[in-house]
């Protein structure tokens, strides 16, 4: 497994380098922070998984799933990106959105990864309401459209 690069002072949320006065290796910190930043930046993740993919694409994301192995053993719930021959991990904090690209929906961090299950359209009852049916049929596809939910 892959460990994290280690800085001596980072940023508090995402960990990212701060440079020091006179600093030698300055690309090295610089490169880091903006790697990270372009991973966490509009983050979107290719899919959830427990497992790498066999074939991984470089600077390709992932939402760590439940029961992680192989590399990412133990990194449940954090955010994998592909760089080089190496994957980088960023623990998600409160407030972090990622789009699922393979579910086409946006989700929310908040103690835990959190998305929005598909609504169905309501059946059954003693009376027909077609208007509000249609209402709610409406505010399904605009939520879809968004991304808030997941497309059927």
């Amino acid at each position: 497994m892959t460990d994290a690069l280690m800085f001596a002072s980072a940023t508090p949320r995402f960990a990212l380098p701060l440079l020091h006065t006179g600093q030698a290796q300055k690309e090295i910190f610089v490169n880091e922070a903006l790697a990270l930043a372009d991973t966490l930046l509009h983050c979107a993740v290719a899919g959830e998984s427990a497992s790498p993919p066999e074939n991984p694409v470089d600077d390709e994301a992932w939402l760590i799933g439940t029961g992680a192995s192989g590399e990412w053993q133990g990194r449940d719930g954090e955010i994998a990106m592909r760089r080089g021959t190496a994957w980088a991990f960023v623990r998600p904090r409160d407030g972090m959105r990622v789009l699922d690209i393979s579910a086409g929906c946006e989700m929310l961090f908040f103690g835990s990864w959190r998305k929005a299950s598909l609504l169905v359209e309501p059946l059954g009852g003693l009376i027909v309401d077609g208007e509000a049916r249609a209402a709610i049929n409406d505010l399904i596809a605009a939520l879809q459209a968004l991304g808030i939910l997941p497309s059927a």
